[in-house]
């Protein structure tokens, strides 16, 4: 079996569905589009395409076909194979997005997707020019460990990246039962939403049975429109800051740090960690705002006499 460069097929398709996102939220008057974030987006999807070929692409293809040389089993490349691959690499895809939030040193990387204050479909290729390597050595391995081919594995991330495509845009509200099982715009704008509300969750790919089934799913709710970007807003649409301004803190942060504990929680701890505990990190910042709903939740008064 054969596997096609399918996201070189998809670019052509990628422009249209901007061309006509923008052409639709011009004439409906849904959706926002802001040409230096857009246009911000697109040079850092552009670099996300460039840095592999700069050696990290050979570096993974060695790590995949060393580990195929030491495969555990012998998997075919079959139709019911692929569907499996996808299955365990969608799995894999949660949890390394859900890394990526919880540990400074791959939200380093990731912070560059939810940098943008607008959610549409430019917003889908700001994508990372930074830890692309790493990210695939230590959660794609094992699947190739396992025995899928690394062609197998590779094609079916593509489907998983391709599919995520569509679901950045405010122009598609709910979608019915289909939102049960699939990750939706609906689930996905929650996961880009600031809101405290809304904060580290939905973390699916294609699946969002995963966060139903880890506790990570919020859903959207009309009484709270999701408001996007990142804790503290860049203020800059310069893609070199984009790309490394969280590598730059996090450095300044473990040079100036008085231990190795506390270098150590600049660099794995939660983003926004700090050893005072002076910042706030995404699970302070939920907590704070569950405790003043609860202190301003109407007295139910007193319980009724038996």
């Amino acid at each position: 079996m054969e596997f096609p460069d399918i996201i070189g097929w998809a670019v052509p398709a990628f422009a249209i569905l901007v061309l006509a996102e923008i052409v639709t939220a011009r004439i409906i008057g849904k959706g926002r589009y802001e040409a230096r974030d857009s246009a911000a987006s697109l040079i850092m999807g552009f670099g996300s395409e460039l840095a592999p070929l700069l050696g990290g692409a050979a570096v993974v293809g060695s790590v995949f076909y060393a580990a195929y040389e030491f495969r555990l089993t012998d998997i075919p490349n079959t139709w019911w194979a692929v569907v499996l691959c996808f299955v365990l690499d969608d799995l894999r895809y949660y949890w390394w997005h859900r890394i990526s939030h919880e540990r400074r040193w791959f939200w380093a990387s990731h912070v560059v997707h939810h940098s943008s204050q607008h959610y549409n479909l430019t917003t889908a290729l700001r994508q990372t020019w930074t830890g692309q390597i790493l990210g695939q050595v230590l959660f794609k391995t094992p699947l190739v460990f396992l025995g899928f081919h690394p062609a197998m594995v590779l094609f079916v991330g593509a489907v998983n990246l391709i599919y995520q495509f569509w679901i950045h845009t405010e122009l598609i509200r709910r979608m019915g039962p289909f939102e049960w099982i699939f990750n939706t715009p609906s689930h996905h704008r929650v996961h880009h939403a600031t809101n405290p509300r809304y904060l580290d969750a939905n973390y699916a790919g294609t699946l969002i049975i995963w966060d139903r089934m880890f506790g990570t799913f919020i859903p959207e709710t009309d009484e709270e429109k999701p408001r996007y970007g990142i804790v503290k807003n860049l203020g800059t649409f310069n893609p070199l800051v984009i790309s490394f301004h969280e590598w730059i803190g996090m450095a300044k942060d473990v040079i100036a740090a008085k231990s190795w504990r506390d270098r150590m929680g600049f660099l794995f701890g939660p983003p926004g960690w700090s050893p005072d505990g002076s910042r706030m990190t995404s699970a302070m910042i939920k907590a704070r705002w569950a405790r003043i709903h609860a202190e301003n939740a109407p007295d139910s008064g007193p319980i009724a006499a038996e």
